[in-house]
């Protein structure tokens, strides 16, 4: 999506969104030399489509199979302080990462070509019915192959069509993931969990191999391994803007572990550089 950040008079344009963040932080924590970071998705034609599909491949990130479709425009969001905290204002109906999955040969392509796949529940969300069901589908098919999976439930309620669509979407999704970071508020919200530990549990109970709970700015807890740890977290000194914290987290993690670290400091990797982005402006930080 396009990005305008900052005060009103210094605004800021770029491009984001939650699972394009955490591949453009990832880039930079894995060597080039081990790891392609592929984002698969859909834009348009337009100027602005051209401009974000250059700016994903500059930054090193690969668009292969992302088809560009001529109909739809990227999406565009406004992020503002209002009483101490951010809030978003979206333009997004026409978007074409709607249609990222309307081709199922380049989706199966891109799937298939993966070591591991991060998705979150804003991918699943913003897709047709029809269409949910078919990423899902390949997603089923490459889990069952090998292909590792990691998920970040990202709950955004106005996104779906309803909350039953919304948690079978999550739970669907979650039993077909290795690693899982949801976070605390989004999930005690819409699936009543009572504490830290009750969501982690939830989703260990599906199937996860290792599940991360954010929490803000208080105390995480992880499950990996059959057991739980509970994780206390160095405070923000100054906190410029939170857009993005949660996927700079999941980015500090998922590079972490995939350059062989230890679940515990990877959990301190991805707090490092969640702290790093919310010093300054806009969901990437740069």
């Amino acid at each position: 999506m396009i990005e305008i950040s900052g005060q009103a008079s210094a605004l800021k344009f770029g491009f984001a969104g939650d699972v394009l963040n955490t591949a453009w932080h990832v880039r930079r924590l894995l060597p080039v030399s081990d790891w392609d970071v592929v984002f698969f998705t859909a834009t348009g034609c337009d100027v602005h489509s051209r401009s974000m599909r250059d700016f994903i491949i500059r930054s090193g990130i690969e668009l292969a199979g992302s088809p560009a479709l001529g109909t739809h425009h990227p999406g565009l969001y406004i992020v503002h302080q209002e009483n101490g905290d951010r809030q978003f204002t979206y333009w997004r109906k026409n978007s074409a990462a709607r249609h990222l999955a309307d081709d199922d040969d380049a989706l199966w392509d891109a799937m298939s070509a993966a070591d591991i796949i991060y998705l979150s529940g804003i991918t699943l969300a913003i897709l047709p019915l029809t269409r949910r069901l078919s990423f899902l589908r390949n997603l089923k098919r490459v889990s069952k192959r090998g292909t590792r999976v990691a998920f970040d439930p990202n709950i955004r309620r106005a996104l779906w069509n309803s909350p039953s669509q919304m948690r079978a979407g999550v739970m669907a999704a979650a039993r077909l993931a290795n690693v899982i970071l949801p976070t605390f508020a989004d999930e005690r919200e819409h699936f009543k969990d009572a504490s830290l530990l009750a969501c982690a549990s939830r989703y260990v109970g599906l199937g996860a191999e290792e599940v991360i709970v954010k929490n803000g700015s208080g105390p995480m807890i992880a499950a990996f391994e059959g057991m739980t740890k509970d994780i206390p977290v160095v405070p923000a000194t100054e906190v410029v803007d939170p857009t993005g914290a949660g996927d700079a987290f999941n980015a500090g993690y998922l590079a972490a572990r995939l350059d062989g670290q230890p679940v515990l400091p990877s959990v301190e990797a991805g707090h490092r550089l969640a702290l790093d982005v919310i010093g300054r402006h806009g969901a990437i930080g740069s």
